[in-house]
């Protein structure tokens, strides 16, 4: 018997199908759907107009203080944040963010620091915006010519830190290494030269004045103490300010300005939309924020035409001014106001130049 051999005519079957390719990839998405990213994402956030009202209540409003009609806008612009520490947003969230150029992808380090829980985070951030505000209260009210006493204050105590147990809140430190002091800066520049030597601070405690050491201890590239310090102020008039759940220190200048145009006659800015962004100082210089590409969608999204940014955030917003929105660079309250003067008489405002 002749042995023979039978050859299937039929090409070979592919070891996986093309529905077994669809299937890998759906299972290796799912994974990534997951899969922890070690970012966050920033997102234009809300915005809200100081000259209106949150919730039914007035966010700018006085018992002490005659109040004027305005047709001018205010708005104070926000970053708004998916994930934190606990709840990382997912690779698929991410790889899309990274795709999108009105979201910013950012290592979650950057945003929530490794020695800090996302409630202290969040705590910092809450004090942060008091703190604005209260500033805020005081260069408006010095602008309208009032005379603002105040004192440095501690704000609260982080737990297990040099001040923890030395320093407690609503503490007034008058004096560093026997030096009077009234500023923080002031006593930030005698903690780091200090360095992880004894810091002798003079403070009043209810009333009683008294002396206290602390070893600040070394954080990055600097000494710290572990309190938040602020300054309390002894306002000749009442100016209350509610802007909701909102943290952080960015609408500082926008509250100023929503504070003048609120108890001055005048529209500040006639009859125009103007959003805005920058922290204030007592002594009312305008400091940098982060997040401000996003802030500026945040703004034309809402309407605005005019966007006051401070000086040190310029270079950012260079060819990433939405159209249609004129983008001012102020360095403190007179800029701004010079600024809405401008506006208010129907100048156009120039193109955006950065200079040192």
């Amino acid at each position: 018997m002749v042995g023979m051999s039978y050859f299937n005519s039929e090409k070979p079957k592919p070891r996986f199908s093309r529905w077994g390719i669809v299937s890998l990839l759906a299972l290796a998405l799912a994974g990534l759907s997951f899969l922890p990213s070690g970012y966050v994402i920033e997102r234009p956030g809300q915005v809200f107009n100081v000259m209106g009202e949150i919730d039914g209540k007035q966010v700018i409003s006085s018992s002490d203080l005659e109040s004027y009609p305005s047709e001018s806008r205010f708005d104070i612009t926000t970053v708004s944040l998916l994930g934190n520490r606990e709840a990382n947003p997912n690779w698929i969230q991410v790889l899309a963010a990274w795709a999108d150029p009105d979201q910013l992808v950012l290592p979650i380090d950057t945003v929530f620091p490794p020695n800090l829980s996302t409630e202290e985070v969040r705590a910092e951030s809450t004090l942060q915006m008091e703190v604005s505000q209260q500033d805020a209260i005081a260069v408006a009210l010095k602008q309208m010519g009032y005379q603002v006493p105040r004192s440095l204050y501690v704000n609260s105590v982080i737990e297990d830190t040099p001040a923890s147990k030395k320093l407690i809140a609503g503490d007034f430190v008058v004096s560093a290494q026997g030096f009077a002091i009234t500023t923080f800066e002031e006593l930030k520049a005698t903690i780091q030269a200090t360095g992880d030597s004894e810091l002798l601070l003079g403070l009043v405690r209810d009333g009683i004045e008294r002396q206290i050491t602390i070893t600040p201890a070394k954080q990055g590239d600097s000494f710290v103490i572990g309190a938040m310090l602020g300054y309390t102020y002894d306002f000749p008039a009442s100016v209350l300010l509610q802007l909701g759940d909102v943290g952080g220190p960015s609408g500082g200048l926008m509250f100023t300005l929503g504070i003048l145009d609120s108890f001055t006659p005048d529209s500040l800015a006639g009859n125009n939309h103007v959003a805005g962004t920058g922290t204030i100082s007592s002594d009312g210089q305008v400091g940098p924020i982060g997040g401000i590409k996003l802030k500026v969608i945040a703004a034309k999204d809402a309407g605005a035409t005019v966007f006051l940014a401070p000086s040190q955030n310029c270079e950012e917003l260079l060819g990433h001014v939405p159209s249609g929105l004129s983008v001012a660079i102020v360095r403190d309250l007179e800029d701004a106001l010079i600024v809405l003067d401008q506006v208010a008489a129907g100048t156009k405002l120039p193109e955006l130049k950065c200079t040192n």
